[in-house]
């Protein structure tokens, strides 16, 4: 999931909250229990349900996407284990 100027999934919104955290790794379920504004919870859920992983990367940085397909570790990976 391309996201413009976020490099992925933040524990709050890091424009807001200075002390935002990064997460580089999380479950589908942890991201809806957190309730992390990966995206809207019934997207979020369907993908948990059909075991569909989500990099979340920052769009801005022309090369991540090609880093992604190459298996290469860019923002958040949402998935169940």
């Amino acid at each position: 999931m391309a996201k413009n100027g976020v490099e992925g999934v933040f524990s709050a919104d890091p424009a807001i909250d200075p002390t935002a955290t990064f997460i580089p790794r999380i479950t589908h379920m942890e991201a809806i229990q957190q309730r992390l504004a990966v995206m809207d919870a019934t997207a979020l859920t369907l993908c948990m349900e059909n075991k569909l992983p989500i990099h979340v990367f920052n769009v801005d940085d022309e090369q991540n996407i090609g880093r992604i397909l190459a298996g290469e570790r860019v923002g958040t990976l949402v998935s169940t284990p």
